[in-house]
């Protein structure tokens, strides 16, 4: 009875949340990092097998991760139950979390602007500027800027302006090439950028900081990298043949102006993030405004006004009897990042499991035996672990996930700051996301116009490996990363009470 009694104890522990603090392994503690290795040469392979076909869906990444930390089990010399406790610690941990639910506030948002009609206002004033050749190709790098930071998806953004601003831009006279690399540099910005951007929330949370703040300092880097993109976009993106009354036709029936009316939600959204409010109170508002507006624009007389309603109210939210679901920009943005969020659990949990046995500390000592005691070779060790990790892992938000833990332990070492540990998570992530032929932005762009062929018989495709020099603002973006981690441009300590300071805190 008493053995009996204390292994039903023990089961209890382990079943009701008794924290594991360490496990040993076989291979020492390098063996705590099988789970992540696991997944991270599942994912390259998995990539590199679907290149041809697109970025792999979240699901295959998901099965990589829960065969790393199954692989893990036959490692682990401590009581198996403890490992499996250890799994579901990592679960529980609040990064993984928080990103979750702040995926879920931002879906729905992205979700409603584009109902309203967001990106078929930009299109139009695209059009309504006139531009063609290389000013066309400029605009439109600019536009998609401004719409990835407002809906916080890049890959969202390369699939709209694909759709809508490649076919209107081939027969003003743009290149072909570099149009698709200013929607693929346009996008890279405001993943880099939007308060409510996956990559953007998972720099933050990852660092245990806040979004606002992260958002106002990398915007110097952001800007750095644009500016110069944008005069590189004017100078090569012409060449093309002009057929001005074509375009004209096209982007009349595939834009409207009222969608512009959206920016307002996006931009009390921006100012209430960089205002320091909480990043769910501010999406929060710019969805019931946006929603509100949309409601408000199917009154009679203002319909009438406006010349029609931005969305119509099944738009927001419908019931679909045959499915047996709701349906709409509610459901569709909670749907969007399901998956990922299941993703970011797991591999935060891999992460964990890297962490009680002792990986990340060994790791951590043998990069500081390379670095020193130099700042800006850790911050270069950084650079090149987050930018290997996105050459190889086609997500960019898998990969970042995957590099956080490296990034937030060696910049703590440092009294890195949270936001300068953040700037090189998530900008390197968004730089290197859109230029490779095998990332997930441009295999996604690839396969949206292989869609338009059918419909647009004057539209070739540009191969994957023909755009990658040209995603201008990706490559600067990298370079000016890599310059502020050799120069110090923009580094920044952990203050007394928390605060960027400039100056190292002075050794204990």
């Amino acid at each position: 009875m008493t053995c009996e009694k204390g292994l039903k104890e023990k089961a209890e522990a382990v079943a009701y949340g008794r924290k594991v603090t360490h496990l040993e392994f076989r291979l020492g503690p390098l063996g705590s990092a099988i789970p992540m290795l696991v997944f991270i040469v599942w994912a390259v392979v998995v990539c590199v097998l679907l290149a041809e076909y697109g970025a792999p869906d979240e699901s295959a990444l998901i099965l990589g991760v829960v065969a790393g930390l199954v692989t893990g089990i036959f490692f682990c010399k401590s009581p198996w139950g403890d490992y499996c406790q250890a799994i579901f610690d990592g679960m529980s941990i609040p990064v993984g979390v928080i990103a979750v639910i702040c995926w879920i506030w931002a879906g729905i948002f992205a979700k409603v602007l584009a109902a309203g009609g967001l990106v078929k206002g930009l299109v139009w004033l695209g059009g309504a500027t006139g531009f063609s050749g290389s000013l066309f190709v400029t605009t439109t790098f600019i536009l998609a800027a401004v719409f990835a930071t407002a809906v916080g998806t890049g890959y969202g953004t390369t699939i709209a302006f694909c759709e809508l601003m490649f076919p209107a831009g081939i027969i003003l006279g743009a290149d072909p090439v570099v149009l698709f690399a200013a929607i693929l540099s346009g996008a890279a910005f405001g993943d880099n950028l939007a308060p409510v951007s996956d990559t953007t929330i998972v720099s933050a949370v990852t660092q245990e900081t806040d979004i606002p703040g992260v958002v106002r300092s990398r915007f110097k880097y952001a800007i750095a990298a644009a500016i110069p993109a944008a005069i590189l976009f004017l100078i090569f993106g012409g060449g093309g043949d002009l057929n001005v009354e074509r375009a004209s036709a096209l982007i009349g029936r595939l834009s409207d102006p009222q969608g512009l009316f959206m920016l307002i939600p996006f931009g009390l959204v921006i100012y209430l993030a960089l205002s320091g409010r909480h990043i769910i109170i501010s999406v929060t508002w710019g969805i019931l405004v946006a929603i509100g507006m949309i409601l408000v624009s199917n009154i009679g007389f203002l319909a009438d006004w406006l010349g029609g309603p931005l969305a119509a109210p099944s738009d927001i939210m419908a019931l679909d009897p045959e499915k047996r679901a709701l349906t709409g920009a509610l459901s569709d943005g909670i749907n969007s990042f399901v998956k990922m969020g299941i993703l970011i659990l797991f591999i935060v949990t891999a992460g964990h499991i890297m962490a009680v046995g002792g990986a990340l500390p060994s790791i951590k000592k043998g990069i500081m035996r390379l670095v020193k005691e130099s700042v800006w070779r850790v911050e270069l060790a950084m650079f090149s672990v987050v930018a290997s990790l996105n050459m190889f892992i086609t997500i960019n938000t898998a990969a970042e996930i995957a590099a956080a833990p490296f990034v937030s332990d060696m910049g703590k070492t440092f009294k890195l700051h949270p936001y300068r540990r953040a700037n090189f998570l998530d900008s390197v992530s968004s730089a290197f996301g859109y230029i490779f032929p095998w990332s997930g932005g441009v295999l996604i762009g690839v396969a949206t116009l292989r869609t338009l062929t059918d419909k647009f018989a004057f539209i070739t495709p540009p191969s994957p490996m023909s755009v990658w020099p040209y995603v201008f603002h990706g490559w600067l973006l990298a370079a000016v990363m890599a310059i502020a981690a050799v120069t110090g441009f923009g580094r920044r300590y952990i203050g007394p009470n928390g605060e960027p300071v400039k100056q190292p805190p002075a050794q204990s």
